[in-house]
């Protein structure tokens, strides 16, 4: 018994079209990635903040790192007054939640020469931290 089988179909794109959809595709999975790093439980990643990140930082003022309010969207390496590492003021980069996901998993793979001597393996502790710090709003 011989079973009808479909024929094969090829859809061809054109280049053209192909080239103006490939920014897109990217765009779509870096925002993928971002939501992904922000699915922490602020109300945890503030415990597990106050428990990890309080003996260099605190929200509102410089201490041994630098304050984390309004860290989201701010360029990396930029409060003034405090001394960063070459490095860091060399990265160009604005901090997001995904860039701040694989920097406290570990700085020195983000950034060689940083100066911060930290690292947390656990993902669902930085996603918490992150979602936390996404919380934190620069004073007005």
């Amino acid at each position: 018994m011989n079973q009808w089988v479909p024929p094969m179909t090829t859809v061809h794109i054109p280049v053209k079209i192909f080239t103006q959809l490939l920014p897109v595709a990217g765009y779509c999975l870096v925002s993928f990635a971002q939501v992904a790093c922000a699915q922490g439980d602020p109300a945890r990643g503030a415990l597990a903040w106050q428990k990890n990140c309080t003996e260099c930082h605190t929200v509102e003022k410089d201490d041994t790192g630098p304050r984390h309010a309004g860290l989201v969207g701010r360029r990396a390496g930029s409060v003034p007054g405090f001394e960063y590492s070459a490095a860091l003021k060399a990265s160009n980069f604005t901090w997001d939640a995904a860039l701040l996901d694989r920097w406290i998993a570990n700085p020195s793979l983000l950034v060689p020469g940083q100066a911060m001597d930290f690292k947390m393996g656990d993902a669902a502790m930085r996603a918490d931290i992150v979602a936390y710090l996404m919380t934190l709003r620069a004073p007005k």
